[in-house]
């Protein structure tokens, strides 16, 4: 009978921690479970020798018996003791895996393991799913209920306002069912944020660009603008330069998780320059050219 590769079989270093073993076997064996994978014969013999190199290497005296002897193990003194004890239990009636569960290189080596069952019961927690959410920029500007519909269920998301594009979040227990009584998966909601207004958002502040006249600009004035919320009055300092920043504290988009508390808005202006001048206009600003 050949020698077989423990370590290979969970994909992990001889060097590894028990810690690193225990992650790799539950995640193979995760993938392999007869109960998310029916009828499929592959994956049930991978199971089996996912579970039998578990056995081995996560137990610290087998693991450090499958070390000493490692290709040589036929040779070794603790053969011959894994052969009685397993002739003992036969004799006994030890329960534990049939014959068929365990390779012969195991039996031969260890003798079985009563104990190995075990890992057919194993709880494990379903798997996420995971969805991409569409969210006009509109409806995060407050905090709100939604219901969406997934794979023919109806979930009740409370959204907070604020939510980035991209963003991640996640609700507990709405994946795939568990194995064995284990927990079920959790839904990961990715939020897509269709942003169709005018301004431009990063984070919490928001950006506009207003269109400002010549005349306005020069004289000073007032303007009505546009904001997330509203409009609102600003007024114009005589002789404003072209993509002049002004900022409005409070009137950009709304925090994240907090309640209340809102970024800016910064507006460029962006200085109109007037077409189809009259011949009375075109010779005040003649006249305007020689002042200067």
């Amino acid at each position: 009978m050949n020698f077989v590769d423990y370590y290979k079989i969970l994909g992990v270093d001889k060097k590894a921690t028990e810690k690193e073993i225990k992650k790799a076997f539950r995640k193979l064996a995760r993938k392999y479970h007869p109960d998310l994978n029916p009828d499929d014969k592959e994956a049930e013999k991978k199971f089996k020798e996912i579970n039998e190199a578990n056995e081995v290497l996560s137990h610290p005296e087998n693991r450090k018996k499958y070390d000493k002897y490692g290709k040589d193990w036929m040779h070794g003194e603790e053969f011959e003791k894994a052969r009685q004890q397993a002739c003992q239990r036969q004799h006994q009636g030890q329960q534990g895996f049939s014959e068929s569960e365990f390779s012969d290189f195991f039996e031969a080596m260890f003798g079985g393991a009563s104990g190995s069952s075990r890992q057919y019961s194993t709880q494990y927690k379903g798997k996420n799913l995971h969805a991409d959410l569409e969210i006009d920029i509109r409806e995060i500007y407050e905090t709100h209920k939604k219901v969406v519909s997934l794979n023919g269920k109806k979930i009740r998301l409370t959204i907070p306002a604020g939510i980035e594009n991209g963003q991640v979040i996640k609700i507990k227990g709405k994946g795939e069912p568990g194995v064995n009584g284990g927990p079920n998966g959790d839904l990961l909601i990715k939020f897509v944020v269709i942003n169709n207004t005018s301004f431009k958002r990063d984070k919490e502040n928001l950006y506009s660009t207003v269109n400002l006249d010549l005349y306005t600009a020069l004289l000073g004035g007032e303007i009505t603008v546009e904001t997330f919320d509203g409009k609102m009055k600003l007024k114009i300092k005589p002789e404003t330069a072209n993509e002049t920043k002004v900022k409005l504290k409070g009137k950009g988009f709304p925090m994240y998780k907090k309640e209340g508390h809102f970024g800016d808005l910064i507006i460029t202006y962006q200085i109109s320059i007037p077409s189809n001048l009259s011949p009375k206009e075109k010779e005040l600003f003649k006249e305007l050219q020689k002042l200067r």
